[in-house]
């Protein structure tokens, strides 16, 4: 009667191991992208909500807030927002007024973006804000 080792040799673990390693490099890559595309998402989501509060202050006062003197603590001040929102990475959202009918509102996007709104976001390696929105 021959007896078979129901066991596995050594390069079959170090194959399996392997391949374990490579799925769980891929999933890490993976997962990076998707979060930088998370945070991107809300920041788009902050833009827009500071957007309509700028509409409807725009709307009652016939003018945007001053970005030279109060800038966005305006519109929580006067109850447009309830707290001005933040960038989830600690960036800043860029408010400029040009004039009383005029303004600017950018973001830095991890994953990229089509605007370049000048030096004022404070990126971490570019210092570019890449996406803007105005008014309409």
């Amino acid at each position: 009667m021959k007896s078979y080792n129901k066991g596995f040799t050594l390069v079959e673990l170090m194959v399996v191991t392997l391949i374990i390693g490579i799925l769980i490099g891929l999933s890490l890559v993976a997962s990076v992208g998707v979060k930088k595309s998370a945070r991107d998402g809300k920041r788009k989501a902050d833009l827009e909500q500071i957007r309509s509060a700028l509409e409807m202050y725009k709307s009652d006062l016939e003018e945007y807030p001053d970005s030279a003197t109060v800038g966005l603590n305006d519109l929580v001040a006067k109850n447009y927002l309830s707290e001005l929102p933040s960038d989830p990475s600690g960036y800043i959202y860029y408010y400029d007024r040009s004039s009383i009918n005029v303004y600017q509102l950018c973001a830095y996007l991890e994953t990229g973006g089509s605007d370049d709104c000048g030096d004022n976001c404070n990126a971490p390696t570019s210092n570019v804000c890449n996406y803007e929105t105005i008014n309409p």
